[in-house]
């Protein structure tokens, strides 16, 4: 068994990053490869204090806090951390916003934003290889694998915690752009139809309208309409899983190229004339500075795979 502990007792002062973080979370990136009811023994045994104190795993730490850890044995090496290979494109010249406390970006279609299912490397893992010097880095929200556009990271764990709120509470403005299929009628549309998750037998995650599920509130504004498609503008009043896109198809209206609620026969044809992915991008996000309350707004502009298409079906309608 190889000793990978310290010989002596550490005494860690708690940082700005690690503020709020549950005792127990933060112990196990202290102490990597340790198992999570090691640590809880740990604690519960008094070997681990906080200001000299006995505690519990769930104690939120506070910036100053001074926490004793003890030697321990663990079995296996540390793994040393993933990097990035060399031909990986970057997200660097992606970023649209930093400073101490957030990283806005413009997400590209195509990338998860986090790893898992198959999913080797996603957004957010990347950015921790890009960016080693932040210590905290996590998602303040999400955006399917598909929609490309303005994605939020927090870089403190209290800018993580007060975005969550935001978020919480509606107090943030969040515009998609949409290509609808069909004949779109009205200007402005209101949309509250509630949703609910379930699992298809197949595993797959799926959504849909159900009136005993959450509430859920589109506006939807129309921009543009050519023969049996219409550029929307998406407006959400909340946040639910697959939310424009179950609203759009349940009205009959699915949007072009979605692989999971569309029309699969003219996503197929769409594929053949230059559209190869769902026609969803987060174009703007409003909201105040979670930290300083400064007012803010991010804007992402369509990629260059969408704004062709468009272009092709205004060359297609003055071919008429």
């Amino acid at each position: 068994m190889k000793d990978l502990g310290k010989v002596s007792v550490k005494r860690v002062k708690v940082d700005d990053a690690h503020e709020g973080q549950r005792l127990d979370n933060f112990l196990l990136g202290q102490l990597k490869g340790v198992p999570k009811s090691r640590i809880y023994k740990l604690v519960r045994s008094g070997e681990v204090r906080v200001n000299g104190g006995r505690t519990e795993p769930g104690r939120k730490l506070e910036q100053g806090d001074e926490v004793r850890i003890p030697p321990v044995r663990v079995s296996e090496s540390v793994p040393k951390p993933a990097s990035l290979p060399k031909d990986a494109p970057r997200l660097a010249p992606r970023i649209i916003y930093q400073d101490d406390y957030l990283m806005v970006l413009n997400k590209p279609a195509g990338m998860a934003v986090h790893g898992g299912s198959g999913i080797s490397r996603g957004v957010i893992e990347q950015l921790r290889m890009e960016f080693p010097q932040h210590r905290f880095m996590e998602l303040a929200h999400r955006l399917d694998r598909e929609t490309s556009g303005v994605l939020v990271v927090a870089l403190k764990r209290r800018a993580l915690t007060a975005l969550h709120e935001i978020f919480r509470q509606h107090r943030i403005d969040k515009r998609y752009l949409v290509l609808a299929s069909g004949r779109w009628r009205d200007e402005l549309r209101n949309v509250k139809l509630a949703l609910r998750k379930f699992v298809t037998p197949e595993g797959e995650r799926r959504v849909s309208v159900d009136e005993g599920g959450q509430t859920a509130h589109t506006v939807f504004r129309r921009i543009k309409i050519w023969p049996g498609f219409a550029l929307l503008e998406a407006e959400l009043k909340t946040g639910r899983t697959h939310q424009i896109r179950v609203h759009l198809a349940y009205l009959k209206h699915p949007i072009a190229g979605d692989d999971k609620y569309g029309n699969f026969p003219l996503n197929k044809e769409l594929a053949g004339q230059g559209l190869k992915r769902m026609f969803l991008h987060a174009a703007k996000l409003s909201f105040n500075h979670p930290i300083t309350g400064e007012p803010l707004i991010f804007e992402a502009p369509l990629p260059d795979d969408l704004q062709q298409f468009l272009n092709k079906l205004d060359k297609d309608a003055q071919a008429v």
